[in-house]
């Protein structure tokens, strides 16, 4: 699967937790959801983490990696999905899932700041057309109140800093990332949850949440984080973007919330805005250091040159390989292997 279609699968997957996880807090705290929500994520990947810690050896993930994935699990997996429940509980679905759009505005202005990530004029037309999309659809349906716009911010920048972490992870997979944060981050909100407060959910509560979890965020994040190492976070969040407008519509569907004219005519802005920034590649002499990492690949991309019997160049899989020292010059996003300081450079 390509790293859009995987980033527009995630988006949709993801889109749907909004309006169920409204649901479900009629019967749960936001951090005993969090927890089930989470846990749920770590049985949604369960099978291929058990698969993968079977079928190979792996060397040490390393220090680096150690801390971008305890990074991940705290701010994306405990903190973050706790601000955007408590946002959610004052707030309806629908205007929850736009505000879900100061993600992509996080990741993008962290990707360019802190971690090296180049974006030209058409990179910023898009990032600002996807900004603006929310913008109408927020100014259109009316603003969910400070506090719960404060909060759901608040969860929206824990996860940019998780998203580009968790781009930079190449010591373990996706389902294993995602199989970790999840069953770490459940346990903590799951046991500080109930330990705060008596659980009045039931039978019910409990299945759905783990459902919505194995799906919106056990399934989702693992989606993302594959298409991230390829396209890049800012640019595999832009295709995310597609969350909101996606819990939105469900939120008129399931839970009777209105849709509005301002959210069909932002939904047109964010395809083109989206469109404007996946063109958004440059092209500049790079060196690529000697390494050693694991992550999905195929071998007629330019930077894999290892061969295996059998296995047709386009083919898409994981192992642990090597890379030799490299020099060369091709059109490239900021992707696991292009993540490099950028002086001059031609762009578009």
């Amino acid at each position: 699967m390509s790293g859009i279609a995987q980033a527009l699968l995630a988006a949709m997957l993801f889109g749907a937790s909004t309006p169920a996880s409204k649901w479900l807090l009629a019967s749960a705290t936001p951090l005993q959801l969090a927890g089930l929500l989470y846990l749920g994520a770590a049985l949604g990947t369960a099978i291929p983490f058990a698969r993968e810690w079977r079928r190979r050896a792996r060397p040490a993930m390393g220090r680096a990696n150690a801390l971008r994935l305890a990074g991940a699990i705290a701010l994306g997996g405990v903190v973050g999905p706790v601000l955007l429940l408590v946002g959610l509980r004052a707030a309806t679905a629908g205007s929850v899932s736009l505000l879900l759009n100061l993600e992509m505005a996080a990741t993008a202005v962290l990707g360019v700041w802190l971690f090296h990530e180049h974006l030209g004029p058409r990179g910023w037309l898009g990032v600002g057309g996807v900004v603006l999309a929310g913008a109408i659809v927020s100014g259109g349906e009316g603003w969910p109140g400070l506090v719960a716009a404060l909060w759901v911010a608040g969860a929206c920048l824990c996860w940019a800093l998780d998203n580009h972490l968790t781009a930079r992870i190449d010591g373990v997979t996706p389902a294993s990332s995602t199989f970790w944060k999840g069953a770490v981050a459940g346990t903590v909100n799951l046991a500080l949850g109930l330990g705060s407060a008596p659980f009045a959910g039931g039978v019910a509560t409990i299945a759905g949440g783990l459902a919505v979890g194995a799906l919106s965020y056990g399934a989702s994040v693992a989606l993302y984080i594959a298409s991230a190492q390829k396209l890049g976070a800012t640019r595999a969040q832009a295709l995310f973007a597609v969350a909101p407008f996606a819990g939105a519509g469900l939120s008129w569907l399931a839970l009777g919330e209105a849709l509005s004219a301002g959210q069909l005519a932002a939904a047109a802005l964010l395809a083109l805005a989206i469109a404007t920034l996946l063109r958004s590649q440059h092209e500049h002499e790079h060196v690529h250091d000697e390494i050693e990492h694991v992550h999905e690949h195929r071998h007629d991309d330019g930077h894999h040159t290892h061969t295996h019997a059998g296995l047709a160049p386009g083919a898409r899989h994981s192992h642990w390989h090597r890379h030799e020292a490299l020099a060369h010059a091709h059109p490239h996003w900021p992707d696991l292997h292009h993540r490099h300081a950028h002086d001059h450079e031609r762009v578009s």
